[in-house]
């Protein structure tokens, strides 16, 4: 499952370079994670580094966007193989 940045970011761009998959940028008014871009750091790292900085817990699993484990590994050599 892709995460998404809430409503309560606090634009505190922590998690902008923590993303091995360039996935989060600056939206209009918060930080915004690519759906298609994010494995919640799957194949890099063994937690999502954006969780893990975010000093207001506000990167959290989007319900839209629901990923196995497989998917997520699969989108990670997609990724990783351009």
């Amino acid at each position: 499952m892709a995460l998404l940045i809430t409503e309560e970011c606090i634009n505190c761009g922590a998690c902008e370079p923590e993303c091995p998959n360039d996935a989060i940028s600056m939206g209009d008014e918060i930080y915004i994670i690519d759906p298609e871009k994010c494995t919640e750091c799957v194949g890099h790292f063994d937690e999502s580094q954006c969780a893990a900085v975010c000093p207001v817990d506000c990167c959290v699993p989007d319900p839209k966007h629901k990923e196995s484990k497989e998917e997520l590994e699969a989108k990670f050599k997609m990724l990783t193989e351009e």
